[in-house]
Formats: C-alpha cells, structure tokens, sequence
C-alpha cells in the first residue's frame, strides 16, 4: 500500500510522479546492493567486475544466461544504451553521476569499461554497478520521457500485468526469469503476484490495511501506532505489530525554507523560525511522547556530530570556514532549541523576535514586519497530505503568537512534486532518506550546483563553501577515518546554515503485518525488506 497517487511509470524520466514498482522488480542492474554491507555489492546481471587500485576506471563482464524478458540477451551495447540514455535523459542527479565517466565502451559482447581518469570518485564503480539496464532493441530514446503507462521491457523476475491509473499496478512472475537460481537473489521474490495498491486518503489508506486489502505497513505517525492498531485481527494475531532498529542513520524529517525566497535568505531569520517549532509541545499532545527530536542530519548513526567534539581532521577540512561554524557545533554541544512544552515559551519566543529584529523586521499592529517597507513576514507551508496539515497547522498556531501568519496549502500529489521540481514553493515538510553509506547523492541533496539544478533535491536552495567542500572530501576519501570526518563535517555544515527546521524520528521502524506472510528471524543491518518475505502456511 501506498498513500498517493502516480501519473506514469516510468520513474526514470523527469517530470513523472512515478512508483516503486519498476526497480528491482522489472528492470535489473549490473549488482546488487548488500542491506548488510555498506559500500558492497553483488552480482547481478555482471558475473565479475574489475577495478585497479586507484579506481580509475571499472569493467563489467555481463553473465551469459542474463536475459530480458523477451528472451534477447543482455549485452554490454544495452549497457552502454542505458548510460547514455540516462545520462542525456534521465533525472539531474543520475546525469551528474554518469557524466563523470570519461570513456565507456564494450570490450566485447560481454565486457563493458567505463574510464573515469585519475584522482576520480571511489564510488563510481558502485554507481556504474547499480545503473539500471534498458533494452536498447525495446526503447525509445525520443519516447522515453513520455512513456506514460507502459512499462520498460527490463531483465528482472517480473512483468507488469495490470495497471490502474493512479490507483494500482500489479506484476506477475516471469516464469523465463534467467537470475532464479544465482546465489546472489537466493530467498529473493517468493511471491507469485506482487499489487501495489494506492490510497488518496490517509484514513482510508489505514483503514485498507486493518481490513487486509494490502499485506504490510510501515506507519510514519505516532499516534496512528498507539491507537490505530487495535480489533480482532490484531488479538487473535492474524496481525501483528513489530518495531526494528537499524544501523542506518535516521530519516531526516523536516521543515524546509526556500532560501532562493527573500524571506528565508537571511541566516537570522531562519534561525529565528527554527526557534518557535515547540517540538516538546507536539510530542506531548499529538504523539504521545513516542518521538525523539531529530538534531543531525545523519542522526543516530556514526556520522552524526552532535555529542561529539570535531576532530583534528575535521577541524583542518572547516578551517577555511570557520566564520560559517559556530563554536558549539564544532564542539558537539549544539541541539534544536528545547521548550517548555507549554506551547508558549516566553524565553523561546524573546529569543525569535530578537533575532528576526537583527534581521529587519518588527512587529508592528500585531504582525511582524519588514522594518523599512512594512510589508508582513508572510509564506505558504505546501503540503501534500492531511498528516503534513496537521503538523503544519501546529507550527502556524505558535507563530501567530509573534505575530507571524503562515498561509498552509493542501495540494494533490502531481502539483505537488512538480512544484517540488522547480522550486515553486515557499516552505515545505519533506523527508530524505537516509542510507548507510553516504555518497554521490549528498551532492544532489546540498552542493551549490545543485542548488538551481531543477529536479535536484536541493529543496532549500543551499550554497554553502563549507557545505560544499565538506563533500568533495567524503567523495574523494580514501580511508574509513577520513570518511567519516568529512561526513561529520558536512553535518556541522549544515547544522551551521539553519536550512531546515528537523523535526523528528521513531525509535524504532514500525510495521505492522498481517501474518498471512512470514518474514526472516534475522534482518539486514540496516534495513528490510519486504522481498526476503513469503507466504505463510496455513
């Protein structure tokens, strides 16, 4: 189940508010990334790869019995097909990926090399490895941004054999499948018929599940966990409710300023803003005091640098930018501003309107005010489900004691991410996943050229030197020690520039499941997955 909608399948195109459903299911990649290995990969549709030292370039060898669902082999040209298609056509971050690669070309029929230079990225050989592989006899280039709901002919386990339009898409099982005996998908897509089900509303999006129209759930509220799951099927077990911990730093779950906006471009400003969010208040009377307040950009795993004092290395990478870090981030001592949990913290909201006066503005007849023009500190919060509303709404009611009167806009999916795409907005609540191995996307996500890329996931518009250099290190980190400094770094870079408001994150990652399906005793480190799961007998 899923809360939304689409308007095609084709999630590798700009421009489509498209599923999950394509990758792995139907397309395949030269490996397969490892849920119990950061930076590890498997073979897939290559049956080797080689690397020098240096990492300078890496060559695939495509295994012989890889074929696409049409029973035509894989080849190394459908590899190169598939580079060039996507580094021309595809989302901003892909292309910025491949157009890395200085050379490509196939060896043989099966041997692919993709040439990288010296001093390149460590992770491209990974990147290459996790390309998905388009049939070049079967796709279009001049079609492929606008393939609607037809599905890419791929090389995986299954065929798409329904699909609703905004509401479901179901796959069935290839029984040709070439990859159904390799070690590396051993316990791998054990079911026979995979639905994807999709709800518009939240209610009925819960509703669906505890009346067993989809199988499984991951519940992202709080109180929907405390009080949602409960009835007969939940007491004579039919369902059940587990909650995992992984190793992976925690979702990053936040409200995002639109720095390219005037009212956000200023530091103090958003400082301010970050102020008047009464974490302790909505945690208390929305969700039952199950949250922890989020206060890293990686939070909860190795990388995060609050509680920990920089180090040397990471002190010599900021030194450059030390006018950018203030001293208790570099010390580890910083955290979101803490409240009474009353909903109107007098010290809190003195410390708001001081620095939003340093900033320009006053409160004048009970609005804040651009001190010179008069014009009132005014935005929209967009958000795209009724869950964002709530919380929205909550924030509007502590800034209107400041007399700050934010405009919250509930929009449907589509309008919604292609706002998202060009920076149409003013604030958003949006949440970046998390893995454990942050790399190449980080660049999507904050750099300054990804600022005004349209497409990237650079929401807040950050242009920071000290955020940018903090990911040219970890991109061109040779050792474990060096890696985690510069990702250390970039977190106190960015805890620097108020970018955000973080909100918060569970303890734990919540499902519920109906037991008609059983899942593994033993999980990945640093996730789950749905795909090692199979039937229950009755």
């Amino acid at each position: 189940g899923f809360q939304g909608s689409f308007d095609g399948l084709n999630l590798l195109a700009v421009g489509k508010n498209a599923p999950p459903v394509l990758i792995p299911y139907v397309l395949q990649s030269l490996m397969f990334r490892s849920q119990d290995e950061p930076f590890t990969l498997y073979p897939l549709l290559a049956d080797s790869v080689v690397t020098p030292p240096d990492r300078s370039y890496v060559e695939f060898h495509i295994n012989p019995k890889a074929t696409f669902s049409d029973g035509k082999p894989v080849t190394a040209e459908d590899v190169l097909f598939s580079w060039d298609l996507l580094k021309r056509k595809s989302h901003p971050f892909r292309r910025g990926y491949y157009g890395k690669v200085k050379q490509a070309e196939a060896l043989d029929p099966h041997r692919v090399r993709f040439t990288f230079g010296p001093g390149s990225d460590w992770e491209l050989p990974l990147i290459l490895g996790i390309m998905p592989v388009l049939a070049k006899h079967a796709t279009d280039p001049e079609t492929f941004e606008s393939t609607g709901f037809n599905a890419l002919l791929g090389s995986g386990p299954y065929l798409v054999s329904e699909v609703a339009p905004g509401t479901r898409v179901v796959l069935k099982r290839n029984p040709a499948f070439w990859g159904a005996d390799i070690p590396t998908l051993r316990g791998f897509y054990n079911f026979d018929e995979v639905r994807f089900e999709f709800f518009r509303d939240g209610n009925t999006f819960t509703e669906a599940f505890r009346t067993g129209v989809y199988d499984f759930r991951v519940e992202l509220d709080a109180t929907r966990w405390a009080t949602a799951y409960s009835g007969p099927a939940f007491s004579d077990g039919r369902i059940v409710k587990e909650g995992f911990a992984f190793e992976s730093p925690r979702p990053l779950n936040a409200f995002i300023f639109n720095s390219r906006r005037p009212e956000f471009s200023d530091l103090r400003a958003r400082q301010a803003l970050l102020r008047l969010f009464d974490f302790e208040w909505l945690n208390k009377n929305l969700f039952r005091g199950q949250y922890k307040r989020t206060a890293s950009f990686f939070d909860e795993s190795q990388f995060a640098a609050h509680g920990r004092p920089a180090s040397a290395a990471e002190r010599a990478l900021l030194a450059p930018f030390a006018a950018e870090i203030p001293s208790d981030v570099l010390e580890g001592r910083w955290l979101p501003p803490q409240t009474d949990g009353s909903g109107r913290d007098r010290k809190v909201m003195r410390e708001a309107v001081k620095l939003l006066a340093e900033a320009g503005y006053k409160v004048v007849d009970g609005r804040m005010r651009e001190a010179k023009t008069g014009r009132p500190l005014a935005f929209d919060i967009m958000v795209n489900s009724r869950d964002k509303e709530r919380i929205a709404l909550a924030f509007a009611d502590t800034l209107k004691l400041v007399g700050i009167f934010p405009r919250i806009r509930l929009v449907d999916d589509s309008q919604y991410w292609s706002r998202l795409r060009k920076f149409d907005y003013d604030m958003i609540i949006e949440t970046y996943g998390n893995s454990p191995s942050p790399g190449n996307e980080q660049e999507n996500r904050w750099s300054s050229g990804a600022a005004e890329r349209e497409g990237s996931l650079n929401y807040p518009g950050i242009r920071s030197p000290a955020v940018d250099a903090s990911i040219k290190a970890l991109l061109a980190a040779r050792g474990r020690d060096d890696y985690v400094a510069a990702v250390r770094a970039l977190d106190r870079s960015l805890v620097s520039g108020a970018w955000i408001i973080p909100l918060y994150h569970a303890p734990e990652r919540w499902v519920a499941r109906w037991t008609r399906v059983a899942r593994p005793d033993t999980l990945p480190k640093f996730d789950f997955t749905p795909d090692v799961w199979w039937q229950a007998t009755p």
